[in-house]
């Protein structure tokens, strides 16, 4: 499928890249619709669905959240903050961590799999330290 590299998507792309964050639709709209006043969120939605579909985005569903997108296209793993629901990449050694994968399970096989880390961020820990103090 050969795609045509829109302003939207290319805007899209670039606000993606640039901040190197894990945004949502909703967040990434917020930023797109203040260089492209005209554009939808239905268009931002679309958009990441089409550039997500050809591999130049990732999507990601953490923990049945909100739906995130990531710029970065490798292979990683994730790790959220169970309080405000910011989403970092986590760099891990899988080999070191003593997990192998099985090949099949139940019928399946195995293409890959990720593991998601959950916990509070620096500074919903230091929030609250605060409170309990």
């Amino acid at each position: 499928m050969q795609l045509r590299m829109t302003n939207q998507r290319e805007m899209i792309l670039e606000e993606l890249q640039k901040s190197k964050k894990h945004f949502t639709a909703d967040e990434l709209y917020t930023r797109v619709k203040k260089k492209m006043p005209r554009i939808s969120l239905a268009t931002v939605y679309r958009n990441l669905e089409i550039l997500s579909e050809i591999g130049l985005i990732r999507k990601l569903e953490v923990s049945g959240r909100q739906k995130r997108f990531d710029w970065d296209t490798e292979e990683h793993d994730h790790i959220y903050c169970v309080q405000c629901h910011r989403v970092d990449n986590l760099e891990l050694d899988k080999k070191n961590l003593g997990i192998e994968a099985p090949t099949s399970v139940d019928g399946y096989t195995i293409t890959g799999y990720r593991l998601e880390f959950a916990g509070l961020c620096e500074r919903c820990s230091k929030q609250q330290e605060e409170r309990e103090d």
